[in-house]
Order: C-alpha cells, then sequence, then structure tokens
C-alpha cells in the first residue's frame, strides 16, 4: 500500500500543477487537432490490459477519493465528461483506498451504491465536506452524513463493513496498482493508458477524450 508521506506529496504535486487551470477556448475549424505525447500526458501500460469489466466499446475509469480535494474540484468537469463520451463508451468511479485515512471512504462509496443512493450523495458529499466544511473524516462522521442525506444508519454501517466491500477494496486496489496510479484525480482509458502530466482540468479531460478516441480508432469502431 502507498504510504501517507508518498501520497501527500503526490497529491500535492498535483495540486501545484492545477493552479494555473483555466478554461479552454472553444476550437474553430482552423484549429488543428492536438496530439499528446506518450510518456508526457499519457502513459501506455503494460500488457496484458486490466479493465474493471467487460462492459462498453471503452472503458474511462476515474480512481479518485471524497478525502481529495482535486476530486471535488474536478467532479463537474467528470460529469461533463461522462455525458460528451461516444455512444458505446463507459464511464466508472473507483474509490482509492491509498491509505487507512481513505478506506472508509472508499467503502461508504460501495455502501452507497448498494443502496441505491451514490446518484444523490457523490458530489452532495464533497460539497458538505470541502465546500461546507463539515467535519467528515471518520468513519463514524461519514455515516452520520450519510444519515443527515435520509440513508438508514444501520444499514450503511453493516454494508461498509461487509465482506463483500473488503473484497471489493482489496480487488480495487491491485488493479489501481497495476495501473500505476499512485495519485487522484488519475483517468486509465481502457486498461490500457492512463493520464500523466495534463496540468490542468481542461487538459485531463481533452487527453481523456483523445484517448478514448484512439482507442476506438484501433478498435475499428
Amino acid at each position: 500500500m502507498y504510504t501517507t508521506a508518498r501520497f501527500r506529496w503526490t497529491t500535492l504535486l498535483f495540486g501545484l500543477l492545477l493552479t494555473s487551470a483555466c478554461n479552454a477556448a472553444s476550437p474553430d475549424a482552423s484549429t488543428p487537432t492536438p496530439t499528446y505525447t506518450d510518456g508526457n500526458e499519457y502513459v501506455t501500460l503494460s500488457p496484458p490490459y486490466q479493465r474493471m469489466s467487460s462492459a462498453g466499446k471503452v472503458e474511462v475509469v476515474e480512481v479518485f477519493s471524497y478525502a481529495c480535494i482535486h476530486c471535488a474540484e474536478f467532479s463537474p468537469y467528470a460529469d461533463a465528461l461522462r455525458k460528451s463520451l461516444p455512444p458505446g463508451v463507459v464511464f466508472k468511479l473507483v474509490p482509492a483506498p491509498f491509505n487507512d485515512t481513505w478506506v472508509p471512504f472508499a467503502r461508504a462509496y460501495y455502501a452507497a451504491k448498494k443502496l441505491g443512493v451514490l446518484e444523490q450523495t457523490h458530489d452532495a458529499l464533497f460539497k458538505a465536506k470541502f465546500t461546507d466544511q463539515y467535519p467528515i473524516n471518520s468513519p463514524g462522521e461519514i455515516a452520520n452524513y450519510y444519515a443527515s442525506q435520509g440513508v438508514n444508519k444501520e444499514k450503511f454501517v453493516t454494508i461498509e463493513n461487509s465482506p463483500e466491500v473488503d473484497a471489493q477494496i482489496k480487488s480495487d486496489l491491485a488493479l489501481i496498482q497495476g495501473w500505476g496510479v499512485d495519485g487522484t484525480p488519475t483517468i486509465v482509458v481502457d486498461g490500457k493508458y492512463r493520464t500523466a502530466n495534463v496540468g490542468t482540468f481542461d487538459n485531463l479531460v481533452a487527453v481523456t477524450k483523445w484517448l478514448v478516441q484512439k482507442e476506438l480508432n484501433d478498435k475499428g469502431k
């Protein structure tokens, strides 16, 4: 598992890169299609490529955490990206269980998903934690937050501590480590490409779309 010190350094570095983020201007017909370099804006992973599932022509996965302020800031971009993807391309989330502080948030994600409240609580949790500054850090505080959203607290706690969620988190960590992800938010396309030195949220979205189209072209779809 990644050490807390290493991950804090990675998150800080990513945060510094994002301080210059700005909205990209809409391209016109004379604007050339951007190209990106393997080893710079993205990294091609070693085969065999590992997807989360076989669903969809191409799979786009955001590795995130509710404990990460940059994931909170990226969330509106992620929503727009998901809606703009070509037909048949699926967008998924995987919560990063990088350390003991982040594991409860990963558990909360799967409990909310199981209870059918993920859509209504996903962005709301980011807002409560980082905009409204509610104390949502410990397992108890996290459970109390979901209870405040009308979720049955007893069911929530039972699910988040279930063997099923234990196994899912173990599987997620192995997959994330296999992808070489050590910071959030990071996007992995089809288990084959991982975003790298993108600099801004706009670029993260642009690189992701470019990789999706590259993968669709390679598959002849």
